[in-house]
């Protein structure tokens, strides 16, 4: 079997910590990213997302067994790991008194380019980014869209392999929310390495190729978005009757199902598989009976997050119908 090492990986931590005072934010958690992929730190509010993002971007200190980001010791050599990364916060870093292109010039400086190679950096992101028209306008006329799209396109000046996105879509409407999925896959089929904290599970479903779950301190579990979604039990189908009588034979045939004899409704465990809806719809044509309404319920990453980070909040589960 292969051993992945900590070089040939874009991000590898090993018992990161991190406390102020008597609190304990990191409590010795082990990341490993490889390169050219999207990793996604999920957690509540307060769980340390920000400060792992901080620690590895260098921007502040702490205590780790092994921590390289980019194949370079972070501790060792923390300027050959900010040459290597991008980082884009929460809050925007563009500054909204001059224009768009200017902010992207100002970074191009910041990043020691020639006058001259910082333009055409400058114009082939604007220009990448669908900012072109707008290059000369002040920064604060953008939208939330808009101002996110310019804040990657200045995070991408110094041709990062490493970007970190901290909850890069907080704030924006749901067409600038998949303009900006586009823009993250495009990164990531370019080589680049993208590590993402988000509050939108739907969005880590979306982009991740490996999720991990940072609750109080420590990663309660880390997989892809399938391999999260099977810890949680709860899949069924649920078959809802108007005709009485046909609830009856169904409910005296299917004695594994739950029922509830007020709403006419039965709930059979199941995977959401298409191999266990076939069996159900055959057995329903076999014995004459008919349902008026099929729903699927599978487990999300909501229930996986709130089972995870001990929320007793009611969950949603997705469901399809099929009447």
């Amino acid at each position: 079997m292969t051993t992945t090492t900590s070089h040939s990986l874009a991000i590898a931590a090993k018992g990161l910590r991190k406390a102020y005072g008597d609190k304990t934010v990191l409590d010795g958690i082990d990341l490993a990213v490889p390169a050219g992929t999207v990793f996604a730190l999920l957690g509540p509010n307060g769980a340390g997302k920000t400060t792992a993002v901080k620690i590895l971007s260098t921007l502040i200190g702490a205590d780790a067994d092994d921590l390289h980001v980019g194949g370079h010791d972070l501790a060792a050599d923390p300027q050959a790991v900010r040459a290597a990364i991008g980082v884009t916060g929460q809050f925007s870093a563009v500054d909204g008194l001059i224009t768009g292109e200017e902010n992207m010039l100002l970074m191009a400086g910041l990043h020691h380019l020639s006058r001259s190679e910082g333009r055409r950096v400058a114009a082939e992101l604007l220009e990448r980014f669908d900012l072109t028209e707008a290059a000369k306008k002040p920064a604060s006329t953008y939208s939330g869209g808009m101002k996110r799209r310019l804040d990657i396109a200045m995070t991408l000046v110094g041709d990062p392999r490493i970007i970190f996105l901290d909850e890069p879509t907080t704030g924006l409407d749901p067409r600038s929310r998949h303009t900006m999925w586009g823009i993250i896959r495009e990164l990531v089929t370019g080589g680049v390495t993208v590590f993402l904290t988000t509050q939108y599970l739907e969005e880590a479903d979306e982009l991740a190729d490996r999720i991990a779950v940072l609750n109080d301190g420590r990663i309660a579990a880390e997989g892809t978005a399938k391999e999260l979604k099977r810890l949680i039990p709860g899949g069924h189908v649920r078959l809802r009757f108007t005709d009485p009588a046909a609830y009856r034979s169904a409910a005296t045939a299917l004695r594994e199902a739950a029922r509830d004899d007020d709403a006419l409704t039965l709930q059979i465990p199941s995977d959401g598989s298409q191999r266990e809806l076939r069996a159900i719809l055959d057995w329903l044509d076999t014995a004459g009976v008919t349902a008026d309404e099929l729903t699927v319920h599978t487990p999300d990453l909501d229930d996986v997050f709130f089972a995870l980070t001990g929320d007793t909040t009611a969950t949603h589960q997705p469901e399809e119908t099929v009447r």
